[in-house]
Formats: structure tokens, C-alpha cells, sequence
């Protein structure tokens, strides 16, 4: 059966992020020879309502045909971002009809909120001890009204198990690919991302604001080497080598890679290695060792050690996960 995904309405709420898990889980399908093509989620909306109209941030209204009973159906519930939070944002408490709403959903369901939809988690006492994050500007407000919540201000999502918070607007795409990469591999993953024409993986520890996003026109860019870089993962890169691509000192080139990426190159250089390390568990048979050396881990403890890190699970184990999921 496909997973069922309920993404919550809100009156206030923002239409673009509203879209988000109905745009990447739903163009998630099975790559599965046997039953290659699947929807591999359901998704669904509902309100806290009965059906009606649900207000927007925008000049229009939506109609939202499921009312809150539909919570009690989903294996993963989704809350997008609204700006009449009322006192869910104003006293940290949930209103009635949303305390009501909330009482359907099944013990064990995943939870995910996208940029301020984390207020909503942190009201319900969801996030009471727990690392979470939400839009950047809302941060400081919302450690101050759930001094329980461990927020981490800085990241573009938190993936803490069973509840997944996610900072603001395209953070939601980013968490949402995310998830689907944990559910089903990366394969299915970047197609989903191919397809929504959005970069494949952002790592949830990236920076919710880099400086300088968008370089201006007087300063090189990193860009080159990065894409230098991916052509060899398989071999040894040092940061003067990258630097050199720009022409740059390694200081310079250190300092503008930070403020076009938001990470370390060296950072950067071990996930895009992790993420060809999981590539090839996933799609080759190729042995832990050899994949080890085609990502440039050079032996397999180190594969270990970083995958290890990365995911919380031996490089035998990732692929054994994803191995059983298309048998």
C-alpha cells in the first residue's frame, strides 16, 4: 500500500509551501523493475475544519474537501507554514479545534512541519526536548516561547527520527526530497528532483542564509572547481588544488566557497562523497571496497567511519535497507 501523507491546511497559510509535499512525494515512483512507474505515496490535504474554505496568505481562498478526521489515516503528517497562528504563535498553546485535530493522529505517525509549521509541533508538546529548526527570522521568538525545543537556527532541516522540522519556504523542498531519499534511496530521489528541476540534495546541516547566494558580477565564483571536483571524487582533492582551479589563494578561495555554499569546502567535498558512496550501495554491486575507493574514501573503514556519521548505518546495512526495498 502507498505511504499516506496529510498535509494540514491552515487558515493564513502560505500557498507555495502548501504545494510542497503534493509536488515531491507526489511524483515519487517505484523504480522497481516489477513495478517500475507506482505512486509510492498517497498525498492528501485536510483542515482542522469540516470541508470549506481555508484562507491564504495570497488575494484567494482554498477549498479543502477532508476535514480533520483525515489525520487519523496518515503515516506521515505534514504542517506547512501559516501567519494566523493565533496562540500557537502568540502564547505557545493550541487552539481548540487544533487540540482536537491533533487527537486523531495515531501514536507512531511521522510528523513534519515546513518553516513556521514547527510552532504548531512545539504547541502540541512534540517537540519538547528535541532538536528542531524553523524560518531564521522567526528563531529567536520561538526559543523564547518554547525554551524546551533545542533550536538550532542555523540549518536547513532537522531530521530527529519520527519528527522532521525544516527552516522556511524552499527548506520545505529540501526536507521533503530528503525524506523521500530516506524512504526509498537515492535513485528515486533525484529523479523526483530531475523532474521538479530543484538541486538533488541539500544537506540538512547547510545554512539556512548564505552571504552572497547569488555572487555579484565582480567576484569569481567557486563554481568550476566544484564542478571539477565531482569529476574526481574517485581520487585525491586537496583544497589547494580546488583553490588553484580559481586561481585563488587557498584563503580566498576558502572564504568565498563559505559564503557562495554555506559550508567548508572540505565539508562539501565528504558529503558529495557520501552521497556518491550511497549512489553506488544503492544502484552497483560493486564490493564495500570498491566502493569505497569510487568515492574516494580510498578504504572501507574509512567508508564506514563517514557513512556511519553521515546516516547512522554501515555501508552492509544501507545497502541491505535498500536492497530489500525493491525485492
Amino acid at each position: 500500500m502507498k505511504h499516506r501523507v496529510v498535509v494540514l491546511a491552515l487558515d493564513g497559510l502560505l500557498p507555495f509551501e502548501l504545494g510542497i509535499p503534493q509536488r515531491i512525494f507526489g511524483l515519487a515512483l517505484s523504480s522497481d523493475p516489477h513495478d517500475r512507474g507506482r505512486k509510492l505515496y498517497e498525498v492528501v490535504t485536510c483542515s482542522v475544519r469540516p470541508p470549506g474554505p481555508v484562507s491564504t496568505d495570497a488575494d484567494f481562498t482554498i477549498t479543502v474537501e477532508r476535514g480533520p478526521e483525515a489525520l487519523a489515516t496518515a503515516d506521515t503528517v505534514v504542517i506547512p507554514a501559516s501567519y494566523e497562528l493565533g496562540p500557537v504563535h502568540e502564547e505557545g498553546r493550541l487552539s481548540g479545534e487544533l487540540a482536537a485535530a491533533f487527537a486523531y493522529i495515531r501514536p507512531g505517525t511521522r510528523l513534519v512541519s515546513i518553516c513556521t509549521g514547527s510552532y504548531v509541533l512545539a504547541a502540541a508538546g512534540f517537540l519538547d526536548g528535541r532538536p528542531a529548526t524553523t524560518h531564521w527570522s522567526s528563531a529567536d521568538h520561538f526559543q523564547q516561547l518554547f525554551p524546551k525545543v533545542r533550536v538550532d537556527p542555523d540549518v536547513l532541516f532537522i531530521d530527529d527520527g519520527d519528527v522532521l522540522t525544516s527552516a522556511g519556504v524552499a527548506a520545505g523542498i529540501d526536507l521533503c526530497l530528503h525524506i523521500v531519499r530516506r524512504d526509498h534511496g537515492t535513485a528515486v530521489a533525484n529523479d523526483v528532483a530531475r523532474r521538479t528541476v530543484v538541486p538533488p540534495h541539500r544537506d540538512g546541516g547547510q545554512a539556512q542564509y548564505i552571504q552572497r547566494p547569488v555572487p555579484e558580477a565582480q567576484f569569481a565564483t567557486t563554481t568550476g572547481a566544484r564542478a571539477w571536483a565531482l569529476g574526481r571524487l574517485d581520487r585525491p582533492i586537496l583544497l589547494r588544488d580546488m583553490a588553484q582551479q580559481e586561481s585563488m589563494s587557498v584563503r580566498t578561495f576558502t572564504r568565498r566557497f563559505r559564503e557562495e555554499v554555506g559550508i567548508s569546502p572540505v565539508q562539501w567535498l565528504t558529503r558529495q562523497r557520501v552521497e556518491r558512496a550511497r549512489q553506488l550501495l544503492e544502484s552497483t554491486d560493486l564490493s564495500i571496497d570498491q566502493v569505497a575507493r569510487d568515492a574516494g574514501f580510498g578504504t572501507p573503514t574509512s567508508l564506514r567511519q563517514h557513512l556511519q556519521a553521515a546516516l547512522g548505518v554501515s555501508p552492509t546495512v544501507y545497502r541491505r535497507t535498500f536492497r530489500a526495498g525493491r525485492s
